[in-house]
């Protein structure tokens, strides 16, 4: 697998609390977007940790394809825009 599958078209806005860290999925086959449920095996990818170091709401990334990784870029944009 070359390119994470594009999960979503649009952010996951979770609420996270200081001190959890979760798995967020790099390659996009998750049942459990935008968490890590383990279908990355065998593809190359792995899933990345995010540590939170207050309470607040993330945006993780769904398309696979924010420069910022897990964190929504707004790169969901440009791929809706050109389907």
């Amino acid at each position: 697998m070359d390119a994470p599958r594009i999960a979503h078209t649009v952010p996951f806005p979770l609420p996270v609390k200081k001190g959890d860290t979760v798995y967020w999925c790099a390659c996009g086959l998750s049942q459990t977007q935008p968490y890590c449920d383990g279908s990355h095996k065998g593809t190359g990818f792995t899933p990345v940790p995010y540590t939170a170091t207050r309470d607040r709401i993330v945006f993780f990334c769904g398309c696979k394809h924010s420069s910022k990784g897990m964190i929504c870029d707004g790169s969901h944009s440009k791929i809706v825009d050109s389907e």
